[in-house]
């Protein structure tokens, strides 16, 4: 039954993700901006990576590679939002001047 359960929760937030990666994809579209591109392709890994852990029947998720996909995930959060608030400083400090 837990087993069960946790199969459902997963491919509740793999749904979640992957609408996520739609909504970001669909601003990417209208905008060019790489920032939502970046959050798609995060929000994607994220799903696929639910989706294989609940097809594998891993119930352990200790294994570094589920640590390594989420890893990934977050750090291209982290960089969308680097490369987003870098440049502007640069520009910023250009027009200073």
């Amino acid at each position: 039954m837990q087993n069960e359960l946790s199969d459902l929760f997963a491919g509740a937030i793999a749904m979640a993700s992957f609408v996520i990666a739609l909504f970001f994809l669909r601003f990417w579209r209208s905008s060019r901006d790489r920032f939502f591109l970046y959050f798609a392709l995060s929000f994607g890994i994220e799903g696929v990576h639910r989706i294989v852990s609940a097809l594998t029947f891993d119930d352990n998720e200790d294994s570094p590679l589920h640590y390594l996909v989420r890893l990934l995930a977050y750090g291209l959060i982290l960089w969308a939002i680097l490369e987003k608030n870098l440049p502007a400083r640069r520009a910023q400090g250009a027009d200073d001047r």
